[in-house]
This record gives structure tokens, sequence and C-alpha cells, in this order.
């Protein structure tokens, strides 16, 4: 009998092993990145009009980016990669109303850019919902340009309910032509990691502006699970470069996202967080290291003691109760001859995602 129950133990042992032999081997045939330098395609509406004929000087611009966290982050959803257990949105007409929720409130400040990350257009984790499609439905006099940033194969994690196959990406909409966009592949890991990282990138969208000029905004989502602060440096080195060509070009440059760091240099005092900085995986950005000609707005009100906004991330390791320790990681990089006239938080506490909208309202100088 016991001779029995070992072989049948071997046997099943020997499944396992071969099945996550089987599954690894997956992982790797099925990984890939996109090439550096993609020309993105950008969708215009006749609505769209021309930065470079509209624009007169002083004219406000109005700037909004936001994480729609793929539509699953309502109040009670947490995420298995931050402690929590969730991975997947409540249903698809749960991930579409988070969608069109933020897009209903973004949609009153009538913006000219807006800026979205983790936009999902068929995944499993938003239940197929194509998210870029509701957007695009939500804002039908907007050019659009997407660039891919996530397109894993199938995470069988966490096996109750997995997170799935994915592809996903950060979507720029602007009532503004389009003059050219491009993707640019950032620097990631070469561990396992990278089967819980994005294919990393940020896009690069150029609207014609008068005297010759151009306004270049920046659309970009850095790293969180997994980089360590060598592959951090190596992607801020990288935006660095392409922001410091396009200000030397006499371009005007905004770049707004998530960046994953506290864009805030403080945010753990100021919002009394029960994690303090020096044990929180949300570590304080090199501000040192922004390239001269370039500020950070909110940044600067956290250190002149005028910064009075709401976070813009909250902690998913647990549903939202109000009590969630929360940073601001979204925010806008600015070149000096953009005249900052307000860089503030949407405050939805957090009711669609886990992260809130930022405002930035501007001028060309």
């Amino acid at each position: 009998m016991a001779k029995r129950i070992i072989k049948i133990a071997g046997v099943v042992i020997a499944i396992l092993a071969a099945a996550l032999l089987a599954y690894f081997i997956y992982l790797m045939a099925s990984y890939y990145r996109l090439d550096d330098s993609l020309p993105l395609e950008a969708q215009h509406n006749e609505a769209t009009a021309s930065l470079e004929r509209t624009y007169r000087p002083g004219d406000r611009l109005t700037a909004v980016t936001a994480n729609l966290g793929f539509g699953a982050y309502l109040p009670d959803f947490d995420f298995f990669m931050d402690g929590g257990t969730g991975s997947v949105a409540a249903s698809a007409e749960s991930a579409a109303a988070s969608i069109e929720g933020s897009a209903a409130a973004i949609k009153k400040l009538r913006p000219d850019f807006i800026l979205f990350q983790e936009v999902d257009v068929d995944a499993d984790r938003s239940h197929h919902v194509d998210e870029l499609a509701l957007l695009q439905q939500q804002f039908p006099s907007y050019a659009s340009v997407f660039a891919q940033n996530y397109d894993s194969p199938f995470l069988a994690w966490p096996p109750t309910a997995p997170h799935g196959a994915s592809k996903a990406g950060m979507a720029t909409f602007s009532q503004f032509t389009v003059a050219d966009a491009l993707r640019r592949s950032l620097p990631i890991s070469d561990s396992l990691s990278k089967f819980l990282d994005l294919d990393r990138c940020y896009s690069i969208v150029r609207f014609d502006a008068p005297e010759g000029r151009q306004l270049v905004v920046m659309n970009v989502h850095l790293s969180a699970y997994g980089a360590d602060e060598s592959i951090m440096e190596a992607q801020r080195s990288m935006l660095y470069e392409d922001m410091q060509r396009e200000y030397a070009a006499g371009n005007y440059v905004v770049v707004g996202g998530d960046f994953n760091h506290d864009m805030l240099g403080g945010s753990s005092a100021y919002f009394g967080n029960a994690v303090q900085e020096e044990a929180s995986w949300a570590k304080s950005f090199d501000f040192a290291g922004i390239p001269a000609g370039f500020r950070a707005p909110m940044h600067e009100a956290y250190e002149a003691g005028t910064f009075d906004s709401a976070a813009t991330c909250r902690d998913a390791g647990r549903p939202y109760d109000g009590t969630n320790d929360r940073w601001v990681m979204d925010t806008f990089l600015c070149s000096d001859n953009v005249q900052v006239e307000s860089c503030e938080t949407l405050d939805l506490d957090f009711a669609y995602s886990d992260h809130n909208p930022v405002v930035l309202i501007f001028s060309l100088s």
C-alpha cells in the first residue's frame, strides 16, 4: 500500500513538473518586445484643429494625465502585486463603467491634451473590453495616438483568478492635429521579472506650433515592479536625452504620466502614511537629475510650502477606505518656455482607479 501511494505521488509530482516546464517554455517562447523608435499612427477627427493656426500668444492650454488602472480599480479592488488578492476587473460592465467614469470627470475640464496610461485593448484582466474604443467614443472630436506597452502571455497567477493575457498601452488624445508621433522603448530588466513588468515605453507626440516650433507631448509610464535602481536610472537617462534634444531645437516640451516614484519628494510625510519613505516601494524621484531648462511644478510647490492638492495614487494592497497610504506619482515635467499657471490633482477620491488625474494649465511663451 505504501509503495502504491509513493508511486502515485511520484506520478503526480512528475505531471506537475512537466506542466511547469511546459508553461515556462510557453512564457519564454511567447515573450517579445517591440522595436525602438516605431512611428505611431494618429487617428484624426474632422473637428480636430491645427495648433499652429489656432493658438495665440498667452492662450491657456489644459493637459490632463490619468492612469486608468485598466478599469479594475474601483474602491473595493486590491491588487495581488501590491499585496492584495485581486487580479481582474469584477466584470466587463464594471471595467467599462470605470473607464467611462474617469472620462466623464475629465471631459468636464474640456482639456486640450489627455494622456492616459493602462488602457487595455484586449485583455483577460478587463474581460476583453476595448478601452481605447470607449475613450474614442467619449472624446469623438479628439485626435488619438496609441502606444502599446503590454502584450503579455497568459500569466497563471494568482491560481484562483489568473491575471491572464493582456494587450494594453498608453493613449494620447488632443484637440489639435498631430504632426507626427513616435514610440520609444525604455530599458527594462532582463531577469524573469520582465514577465511581471510591462514592455515599458513612452510616446512622443508632436504638434506644429507658431513660429516654426513644435509642442512636444511625451506620455510616460516608468517601471515599478521588479526594477532595480540601475534600470530606473537608465530609463530616466533615455527620457532626459529626448527632452533635452527637443528643448535644444527650440520646441516646447511637456512630459506627463505615471512616474512610479514619489514625485512630491515627501508624500509619506505630507499624507501621514503608515509606511514612511524608507520602507516604501515608492522612492523619491531623482529631482536633482532633471535636466537644466526643465521644472517639476508639483515638487516645486511642495519645496516652497505652497503645495495643497490631493494624492494621485493610493496603496492598492487593500481596498480603499480613505486611510490607505497615498503618494503623488502622476505629474508633469515642463520646459521653461512653457509657462505653468497651475499643476494640481483632480481629486476623484479614487472612485474609478487607484490613481487620481493631474491637471496642468499652461501657455507657450
